[in-house]
């Protein structure tokens, strides 16, 4: 009896700091890169433009335009996470090399989580549950996951869409006018 209630609180703990497995894609919460937790519940009613991303990466300048696309439209509400893994390895070795890399080189400010699982049987719940909800699966670093204000999945992109593309720019002006007028 001892071992079944040491399991069923680990279970319980870890479904807590994980986020629920099959639930609404803003119910997880990630490690931060400045340690404690993002928990994405705390940006209900704001779309938020999730990315995976890596410092090593041949589409690493793309962290110009995520920061971009976050100084041009945090004011009306947009958040952009950025989500660093090292699945296609290419990514710095400890989360403090990564906020040191992301800061000197691009002056990044948005909120960052800490070096991630994101792909096959380890990933995040968060990118388990867009799996199963779109099929979407980040197959290279800068792939993207835009969460509209009611927290449901609007759109994905690979790696080749810009942060600052036209397609990604009008759906977040499309959510920015909806989240406004509801």
């Amino acid at each position: 009896m001892k071992a079944l209630k040491s399991t069923v609180a680990a279970l319980v703990t870890a479904a807590f700091v994980a986020g629920p497995v099959c639930a609404g894609a803003r119910d997880h919460q990630f490690a931060s890169i400045d340690g404690g937790f993002v928990d994405m519940a705390d940006w209900a009613g704001q779309p938020v433009l999730v990315v995976n991303t890596a410092s090593q990466c041949g589409f690493t300048g793309q962290y110009a335009g995520l920061q971009e696309l976050y100084d041009t439209y945090r004011a009306a509400g947009l958040v952009v996470f950025a989500v660093p893994s090292d699945d296609f390895n290419q990514e710095l070795g400890s989360a403090e090399e990564v906020k040191e890399f992301c800061e000197m080189n691009f002056g990044l400010d948005l909120p960052m989580a800490d070096i991630t699982r994101i792909r096959g049987k380890n990933a995040h719940p968060f990118y388990q549950d867009v799996r199963a909800e779109t099929g979407f699966v980040p197959r290279w670093n800068f792939n993207k996951v835009l969460i509209g204000p009611d927290g449901e999945i609007v759109d994905t992109w690979g790696s080749q869409t810009k942060p600052m593309s036209r397609e990604i720019t009008d759906a977040v002006e499309t959510l920015l006018d909806q989240a406004s007028q509801g």
